[in-house]
């Protein structure tokens, strides 16, 4: 079983209305409430929030508790004694009869009800909450029963899609290579994604770019990277950035974006995170041409993370996106570690058009960043393995083959004003 985040209490806010805004129609949930008595205790439901008004009958769900204290206790495991409600589906916070979460803002409801246990025994008497999670629970078979979007797994179009990215180039005369800017949160993918597109025109699984896990951007310079395929380079170039950050003076800054898509920005520039780029650094290109410019914007999300994405990362993601716009670039979205969300795409990769979860997370990547659902594409790149897989490899240059075409917009727009 493999849980993805969805409500975080200390980051979205105590209330009811920030609890359904993420929960709400998200399958089978586990809810977990901590208290400063060191009792961890909620319930467990296979159905959805939905806000109908209605006692929802669950012969699945289930309250539990377990604390520090008697760690050598197994945990309480209650089940309705009411076969006709399980949970209340109401626009409170969670409520399950016997306990109601959130109650008040940081603190539970606890009545004799549905649900027969001792207050002591689930929670100790201390009502007050110190957190609050809501997970959506994969591993019940959600697929669909046909892929929603046709991909072929057959190992001839592996090769297929290697001759073609290798051998296309711009229908604009001015460029050479299709320029691409890989924006993102730091540890989203970004770096990975382009070691993992290096990997599959290599041979063998490669680490180029720096990546790992850390608390800020562990790319501190700006890249262009260039991949190599039988000697050849590809008619691609992947440009690496610092990772996007909330903070003010943190993270990848709308300037230094804005620079990047002019083309001022060259190889190698130490991002400062104080100041933008001056017009007197060495890095700084005054006169740059189409080839030097970006073509391709490209998100690179953590789909595992969707649901936590801010408000505010979401405002300047919508910042870049008007800028990107009005300079006439095209942007697509990719979304990572699509393995780690749902338990059904990491037993087997084919399934990652028939997961109900992750053509979930693609939707409201659509709808928070006001873009077409068919410039989402979802990838999994390589990232414990030490081998390739083909499965991971056709993911991959589909992907790579999106971005492309996507860039074809730009070089036609180009193209129109060479004639």
């Amino acid at each position: 079983m493999l849980n993805c985040l969805l409500f975080k209490a200390s980051k979205h806010g105590f209330t009811a209305s920030a609890f359904h805004q993420k929960c709400d129609r998200q399958g089978p949930t586990v809810t977990v409430a901590y208290n400063n008595s060191g009792y961890i205790f909620g319930a467990y439901i296979s159905k959805d929030y939905a806000q109908t008004g209605q006692n929802i009958a669950d012969d699945k769900a289930f309250l539990f508790s377990f604390n520090d204290h008697e760690a050598d206790k197994s945990p309480l495991r209650v089940v309705s004694a009411d076969a006709n409600c399980s949970f209340q589906d109401v626009n409170t916070g969670p409520h399950y009869v016997s306990l109601a979460f959130l109650y008040d803002n940081t603190t539970v409801r606890s009545n004799p009800g549905t649900y027969n246990f001792d207050p002591v025994e689930m929670h100790g008497n201390d009502l007050k909450l110190i957190e609050l999670e809501v997970y959506r629970v994969e591993g019940f078979g959600s697929l669909m029963e046909k892929p929603w979007r046709n991909i072929d797994w057959h190992l001839e179009k592996r090769k297929a899609l290697m001759h073609e990215i290798s051998r296309w180039t711009p229908s604009a005369s001015m460029a050479q290579k299709a320029r691409v800017l890989l924006v993102g949160a730091v540890g989203a993918g970004k770096s990975s994604f382009f070691n993992s597109v290096n990997s599959v025109f290599k041979g063998y699984v490669n680490c180029q770019a720096n990546t790992g896990i850390a608390g800020t951007s562990l790319t501190t310079q700006f890249r262009a990277y260039s991949i190599k395929a039988d000697g050849k380079f590809l008619p691609i170039t992947l440009c690496d950035t610092m990772g996007l950050e909330e903070g003010v003076n943190a993270g990848l800054d709308i300037d230094d974006f804005t620079n990047i898509l002019k083309g001022h920005i060259q190889d190698r520039y130490q991002f400062n995170q104080s100041v933008p780029i001056q017009e007197d650094s060495p890095y700084f290109c005054k006169t740059p041409t189409v080839k030097e410019k970006i073509h391709t914007v490209v998100y690179v999300m953590d789909t595992c993370k969707i649901k936590l994405i801010s408000e505010k990362m979401i405002e300047k993601l919508a910042a870049f996106r008007k800028k990107a716009n009005h300079m006439g670039i095209p942007q697509l979205v990719l979304l990572t570690k699509v393995d780690e969300a749902c338990r059904t795409v990491a037993e087997d990769l084919k399934h990652i058009y028939q997961s109900h979860y992750i053509y979930k997370m693609m939707q409201e990547v659509s709808v928070r960043l006001g873009i077409s659902l068919s410039a989402v594409v979802p990838v999994k790149n390589y990232s414990r393995e030490l081998d390739l897989d083909p499965h991971i490899d056709i993911l991959l240059l589909n992907a790579v083959l999106q971005i492309i075409r996507t860039a074809e917009a730009y070089f036609d727009d180009c193209s129109y004003q060479e004639e």
